[in-house]
């Protein structure tokens, strides 16, 4: 992870560099705030992986002697198949929809986005799949 880290801060400062000259060349504020808000993310992002590997210790990725096999193991549970995530993006989209048509679908829309995320969090829980 500090491999990550490391290159995610040399993009925030490479983004900053870029933003300082872009400000002097352009005077153009869009452009130079997208790229302000780029070396903050970048810097966050950065911070976060250097303070998780510091937390965590070395990983097979900081090795420069590590073998493939020492990455294997059990990397976590991914859903073999699920119809849930569909519905909160066909709720997302209804939610933005009723933002632009009006009120009372926007409040639908939310609703709905509630229930998908809480059926797309708990679908483990209950039924065949469950623990």
């Amino acid at each position: 992870m500090k491999i990550q880290g490391w290159m995610f801060v040399l993009c925030g400062l490479f983004f900053a560099a870029v933003d300082v000259v872009y400000w002097f060349w352009s005077k153009e504020p869009t452009g130079t705030a997208v790229l302000a808000i780029s070396v903050g993310l970048a810097l966050m992002i950065g911070y976060y992986l250097l303070f998780t590997a510091r937390r965590i210790g070395d990983q097979p990725e900081d090795s420069k002697e590590a073998e493939i096999s020492d990455g294997a193991g059990e990397l976590g549970f991914f859903s073999p198949h699920s119809w849930w995530p569909l519905f909160v993006c066909l709720s997302a989209a209804l939610t933005f929809f009723g933002f632009a048509v009006g009120m009372w679908l926007f409040l639908i829309g939310v609703f709905a986005v509630v229930l998908s995320m809480i059926g797309f969090v708990f679908q483990y829980y209950r039924g065949n799949f469950s623990h």
